[in-house]
């Protein structure tokens, strides 16, 4: 019980800590480069060298400050809070190289973004350096973390073939208390229940593990990418790093297509090697179609993914099936 609420606590800590923040320009408008059709992040980790981003970042700060001075004229906000807004307004001038972007640069901006952001973008960025591609230092990235979780992925994923074993008797001994719903049934059917995962060396709680570290991963990856100007200004064969395909293809190039059919596809197969338990009628439609949604669900997010993210989720995933056939095979 103890590791699970300590779980609990660090997925409550991942999603209160830590946000990418867009750029917004004097108006609260979101300032996209119209190019790729990337929305820029104003937290960025380390100073862009595409002169078309950087005037983008310099005309925003700019604007920003004459709308404050503005302001300060006619009264609407005081000098203190002036300096305040003023302060705030990130100056890309100051920030870092990514060549020379530290784990120890720039402010605190708490324990997600210093303990995950920070180090993982370092990481990626000494890995495009080597490989001379970032498209490459993101699938290499993905794997090696892939590798250090094997050992838990494994065991999660061993625990789903087992309970795909022992579905037939969860079955019987769910229709045996079917409609008694009193105290003592109840607590007969969870000790009958539990002698079944006994039976099959089953831990209903250990197929959780990889889904609670699923979800930082995929946010830590997110923002760390999102936030690497020398990343998004990186392409991946013909693919702009920071384009999404719906951008792509409203600059006619319909090659972008290519990615959410990837995705669809090594989602669709992973959520297949996931499934296949014997459960009864019910339980088998309703599953059905929530894998179903959730395909769809990603399928249609997947066109507004920048093509870094999409090279995240195609390894990942595909990692993920690999290892499931050699799960199985070895049942």
């Amino acid at each position: 019980m103890k590791k699970h609420k300590l779980l609990s606590i660090l997925l409550i800590l991942v999603l209160l800590t830590g946000c990418t923040k867009q750029l917004k320009d004097e108006d609260g408008k979101i300032v996209k480069n119209n190019e790729t059709g990337q929305t820029l992040p104003s937290n960025i980790l380390c100073k862009p060298t595409d002169k078309d981003i950087v005037s983008l970042y310099n005309k925003t700060r700019e604007n920003k400050i004459k709308d404050l001075d503005k302001k300060l004229k006619n009264d609407d906000i005081t000098k203190s809070d002036y300096k305040k807004q003023k302060n705030s307004l990130m100056d890309i001038s100051k920030l870092p190289s990514c060549n020379n972007f530290k784990v120890t640069s720039g402010k605190y901006e708490g324990i997600w973004t210093t303990l995950f952001i920070k180090p993982l973008a370092w990481i990626i960025i000494k890995f495009g350096e080597l490989f001379k591609n970032y498209g490459v230092a993101v699938i290499i990235v993905t794997l090696i973390i892939r590798l250090i979780l094997y050992p838990i992925t494994k065991k999660a994923a061993k625990q789903s073939e087992l309970l795909k074993l022992a579905q037939k008797d969860l079955n019987k001994i769910e229709n045996k208390y079917k409609n008694k719903t009193d105290r003592d049934s109840m607590t007969l059917k969870s000790q009958e229940m539990m002698m079944i995962y006994k039976k099959y060396g089953i831990n209903p709680m250990s197929g959780c593990i990889f889904g609670f570290l699923q979800i930082p991963l995929f946010l830590a990856f997110y923002e760390s990418l999102y936030r690497l100007p020398a990343l998004f200004e990186d392409k991946f064969l013909v693919f702009n790093m920071a384009t999404t395909p719906i951008s792509g293809m409203s600059h006619n190039n319909y090659l972008y297509l290519i990615l959410p059919i990837l995705v669809g596809i090594v989602t669709y197969f992973s959520f297949k090697l996931n499934s296949g338990a014997s459960l009864d009628n019910g339980q088998e439609k309703q599953m059905k179609t929530m894998t179903n949604i959730m395909l769809v669900i990603i399928l249609f997010t997947s066109f507004s993914m920048s093509t870094a993210i999409i090279l995240y989720w195609i390894t990942n995933s595909t990692f993920t099936i690999i290892q499931n056939l050699l799960v199985k095979r070895s049942k």
